[in-house]
């Protein structure tokens, strides 16, 4: 489970080093917006060269942003940066789960190549910067690679795409309705074919109460993780993703009662009645604290 994805531009190596000390989970080393196309080459070689002498992913995974699929340079950003094995490829400007099967199959023969385990390279999809992707979600309860291991929306590039002047509805602030289609559709898709589920970027990277808020929406509704445009938003978006004490405490209870009750499906406590889906909720929080303390221990244990 990934908290925090922090994007860092593939062209720069100062800043890749640099993000190696930030509290992000990940960071997607990245080759698409973050670099022109006149620098596309150098920005491959730095990113492999970078993965390469970053093996210890131990405490922070390594994914690379590669081009479009139908763009001209993503082939190239494959072959350039396989060699450094990098934990995932994040693919933008999906159109629909026939892309990430594409990339499974480029990866198959790429793994082969550089001698990496079969299947090691995970993906991450972009799902949401096309048109035609608002179209095209059932295509992953369909056939998708086992590879895909989480997915994202984007509002700034759909918004581009369906030929809006912005995202947001001047009147609420919030997204306007096709962009939470988007987003409903990112996590309802994650959710039912068991992969993790996203949060957008929070572009005002100055605004880290704007942005605690929002990750803390995210996970009500279901989002695990958020992805991140400034260092300076990891430790928000890792502290709003990891359960408080309370809510540990109050899952516990939850458990607790239902062990000791067997065979109930309603109970009470502290006034309210709860059934199936609250214990269900309860150990689904219970799994990610626990996920987390395991992972903070090993941080510490690398330190």
């Amino acid at each position: 489970m990934i908290r925090s994805w922090l994007f860092v531009p593939g062209d720069s190596d100062k800043k890749m080093q640099k993000g190696r000390g930030n509290p992000a989970d990940a960071l997607i080393l990245d080759l698409e917006d973050s670099v022109s196309d006149d620098h596309q080459e150098e920005a491959r070689l730095l990113t492999r060269d970078f993965l390469i002498r970053n093996t210890d992913r131990s405490r922070q995974q390594l994914w690379v942003r590669i081009n479009p699929l139908d763009h001209a340079l993503s082939l190239a950003d494959l072959a350039a940066v396989m060699p450094g094995a990098p934990d995932g490829i994040v693919l933008p400007k999906v159109k629909s789960a026939d892309d990430i099967n594409k990339l499974s199959d480029y990866l198959d023969i790429l793994e082969v190549r550089e001698g990496l385990p079969a299947g090691s390279t995970k993906i991450l999809s972009v799902a949401t910067e096309t048109a035609q992707s608002l179209l095209t979600f059932h295509s992953y309860l369909e056939s998708v690679s086992k590879r895909l291991v989480a997915l994202t929306w984007g509002g700034e590039d759909l918004a581009a795409a369906l030929g809006a002047s912005d995202n947001k509805n001047p009147q609420t602030g919030g997204y306007d309705d096709v962009f939470i289609y988007a987003r409903s559709m990112c996590l309802a898709t994650a959710r039912a074919i068991d992969a993790q589920p996203v949060g957008v970027v929070y572009v005002n990277y100055r605004d880290l109460a704007g942005l605690e808020a929002e990750c803390l929406h995210d996970r009500r509704t279901g989002f695990v993780g958020k992805a991140a445009i400034h260092p300076d938003q990891c430790e928000v978006i890792n502290r709003a993703f990891s359960p408080s004490e309370a809510e540990i405490s109050h899952a516990r209870k939850v458990v607790k009662l239902f062990a000791d009750n067997p065979g109930k499906g309603t109970i009470g406590l502290d006034g309210q009645m709860l059934d199936m889906p609250h214990l269900k909720q309860a150990q689904n929080l219970l799994q990610l604290a626990q996920i987390i303390e395991e992972k903070d221990r090993a941080d510490d244990n690398g330190d």
